[in-house]
C-alpha cells in the first residue's frame, strides 16, 4: 500500500484509442437499440427483440478478445443488461403499466450490481475506468492496474462505484413513480430520454470528481514529500 505520488500515466496512442472507443460506442449503445428497433417495429417479440439485440456486445467481446487477448469488462456488463431485460420480458406479465416499468426494473438491478461489486477485490467502476481511460494497450492497462495500490485511487474508484450505483437505484424509483402517475405516452418519451439525461450526468460528474481527487492527491503527495525534505 503506498502513500507515494501516483505515477503520470503514459502516452496515450490516440488512433487506437478513438478506433476502441468508436467499437465500443458502436457495439455496445448504437447497435443493441437499431437491432431491437428494427425487430420491434418488424413485429418480432419483446424477448426476441431483446434477445437478438445483445449480438452487438458479444460482436464487440469478440473483438476485443482478438484484439488485446483479454475480456472486455464493459462488453460483459452490457451482456448482463441485455440478460437482465430478457429475463424481465420473458417473465413479465402484459400489463401496460408493468411493461412500461420493466426498463425501471433493469436499472435498479444495474445499480444493485454496482453496489454489490463493492464486496469484491475491485468494485466495477475500476473495470470501466479501466476500459475508458486508458488506450488499451499493454503499457496503459499496466499503468491503470497499478494505481490500485495507492489509497486516494482506491477511494475514488468505490466511491464512483457508489454514486453510479445509487444514481441507476433512484432512475428507477423515479421512473416507476411515473409509470403510475403520468400518461403512457409521457411515460414512453420520458423512458426514452431520461436514461440519457442521466448517464450523461454521470459521466460529467465521473470527470470532475475524478480531476479534483487527482489534482487533491498529487497536492497531498508533494506537500508530504516537502515535509520530509
Amino acid at each position: 500500500m503506498s502513500t507515494a505520488a501516483a505515477p503520470t500515466a503514459p502516452a496515450r496512442k490516440g488512433k487506437a484509442a478513438a478506433l476502441g472507443w468508436l467499437i465500443s460506442i458502436a457495439f455496445n449503445v448504437v447497435a443493441p437499440i437499431m437491432i431491437y428497433n428494427q425487430l420491434h417495429d418488424a413485429g418480432y417479440s419483446e424477448s426476441t427483440a431483446i434477445l437478438l439485440s445483445g449480438l452487438g456486445p458479444v460482436v464487440d467481446t469478440a473483438i476485443y478478445l482478438a484484439w488485446h487477448r483479454r475480456i472486455d469488462e464493459f462488453a460483459v456488463v452490457s451482456l448482463v443488461f441485455v440478460a437482465l431485460g430478457l429475463i424481465v420480458a420473458l417473465i413479465g406479465p402484459t400489463d401496460p403499466k408493468m411493461l412500461l416499468a420493466k426498463d425501471s426494473f433493469v436499472s435498479g438491478l444495474l445499480g444493485v450490481l454496482y453496489l454489490v461489486s463493492l464486496a469484491a477485490p475491485k468494485p466495477i467502476m475500476f473495470y470501466f475506468g479501466r476500459k475508458f481511460a486508458t488506450d488499451g494497450t499493454p503499457e496503459m492497462i499496466a499503468w491503470w492496474n497499478s494505481m490500485w495500490q495507492y489509497e486516494n485511487f482506491r477511494r475514488v474508484q468505490r466511491n464512483l462505484t457508489v454514486v453510479w450505483g445509487i444514481a441507476f437505484i433512484l432512475d428507477a424509483a423515479l421512473r416507476i413513480v411515473f409509470v403510475y402517475t403520468l400518461a403512457h405516452g409521457t411515460v414512453v418519451a420520458i423512458n426514452n430520454i431520461l436514461p440519457f439525461v442521466v448517464l450523461g450526468g454521470l459521466v460529467y460528474f465521473t470527470m470532475v470528481y475524478a480531476k479534483r481527487s487527482s489534482a487533491r492527491g498529487r497536492a497531498a503527495a508533494e506537500a508530504a514529500a516537502a515535509a520530509a525534505a
